[in-house]
Order: structure tokens, then sequence, then C-alpha cells
């Protein structure tokens, strides 16, 4: 495969790997491990099972690693849960897998498709990344559905750290990176606002919108050589099957 062509297998797939990798936290498995931890606000435990693959650290290091929130937002959930990390990690991994049992069950192609996402996973470089590195080393289970959801959260945070590195290569901030990019859910400032960033925003200029461009064509560059131990028919198929899993996993 040419190297624009495995470019391109890893921009087609980036969204709906995002949204595979993070639907979990908002499901019904995730709120069921939320009650477990005792904590009802939604980023206690979001917050400890996500960056419980880090272990029992200061609060400083998960601002660290999670890179877009400030550092009193993370502070105060990471310390609301007393769940001890490693189960709260072990806990919110359960959560994903069973999200994607239920989501992608009759899923026909899972095993293929959890084959492919095991193999840019693997390829990956972690150094830099240890969000993607503890996710990385937690343990897969046997079944199909659950391997892949639980393989496109690793595959998110391999993007999101990488994302972090290109912004502050870019020379732009995290918030700035937030402010322009928002998410599904909500604008750049609402999301701001979401990670508990204080205002008022600044206002984003041409000078900073097109250094977050720069952002993200680094970390185009920065995944492509995981994506680049697929030949050409496996990246084919993971577009393919990466869209239909997508669409089985979001039907109404």
């Amino acid at each position: 495969m040419a190297k624009g062509t495995k470019m391109s297998v890893g921009g087609t797939v980036n969204a709906h790997i995002q949204q595979l990798g993070g639907g979990f936290m908002f499901s019904r498995e995730a709120r069921e491990y939320a009650a477990e931890t005792g904590v009802a606000e939604f980023f206690g435990p979001y917050t400890r099972g996500r960056g419980g693959v880090l272990g029992d650290v200061d609060a400083e290091v998960v601002t660290a690693a999670f890179g877009f929130f400030p550092h009193q937002s993370i502070r105060a959930a990471w310390e609301s849960v007393s769940m001890p990390a490693g189960k709260a990690a072990h806990r919110y991994a359960l959560a994903c897998q069973d999200f994607g049992r239920r989501k992608l069950g009759t899923f026909e192609a899972a095993a293929r498709l959890a084959e492919l996402l095991e193999t840019v996973v693997a390829a990956a470089d972690p150094a830099g990344l240890p969000l993607f590195a503890g996710w990385r080393a937690v343990p897969l289970p046997g079944d199909a559905p659950a391997r892949v959801m639980q393989l496109a959260h690793v595959l998110r945070e391999l993007r999101g750290g990488l994302h972090l590195i290109a912004v502050r290569a870019a020379g732009i901030t995290p918030l700035q990176a937030v402010l322009i990019s928002g998410s599904p859910l909500n604008d750049g400032p609402g999301q701001a606002r979401w990670y508990g960033w204080p205002e008022p925003f600044q206002e984003i200029t041409d000078e900073i919108r097109g250094a977050w461009q720069r952002a993200e064509a680094i970390t185009d560059d920065l995944i492509e050589p995981a994506f680049s131990a697929l030949g050409d028919e496996e990246g084919a198929d993971l577009v393919r099957l990466v869209a239909a899993a997508h669409a089985a996993t979001f039907a109404r």
C-alpha cells in the first residue's frame, strides 16, 4: 500500500474509532460502574476509571496524561472516588467490554475486525503515551464483540495521546485546542466549560486556528506507522468493518 493510501485509512476510520472507543463512557454499563464507586457525578468515576491504568498516583500525573483538562478539575474528580485505581480501571474495562457485547453481539465480522484492530494496536509505539500504554496492557477479553470495543478504546487513547503531543509541538495550548475542536456533544466553549476551564475564554484567531490545523496534520503523521502494519486488503477491510461496527453500535 502506498504511503498516502495508508494515511487515508487512518484518517477514514478516525471519526468512527473516536466514537466507538468512547461510546461506552455514557452507557448503562458505565453508569453501573459509576454507581459502584458511590459518586453520582459523572466526571469522578470517568477520571478514576480511564486514568486508573496509571496506578494510585497523584492527580498531577493524571492531569499530565489527560492533557486537555484543567488541573483543578482532575484533582477534584480523581480524589472524589475512593475505589483503588487498579480496580477502577478493571471495572471501566468491564463496562467497555459489556457495552461491546450488547451492541456487537450479532455483528458477524467482529472476529475479523478485532484481528485488524489488534494489529494496529500492537504496531503502535507507546513512547510518550502513558494512557495508551496502560490501556494496551489491560488483558483483552476472549469474545470478539467485547474485544472490538476495548481495542477501539485503546486506539482512541493512541490518537488522543499523539494529538496532545502534536498540539504542544504546534505551539498552542490544550485549552486553545479544546476551544477550536469541541466534541460531538458540545461546541468548543461548551466543551471547555464542561471540562472546568475558567472563563472568560480568549478569542481564537486565524493564527491559532492555523496552528491547530498543523497539529491535526502532525497527529496524522504520528499515527501513520501503526496503520502501516496493514496491507492493502487489510486496510480496505478495516475501513469497511469499522464503518459497519459503528452503524451497528449507534443504530437507533
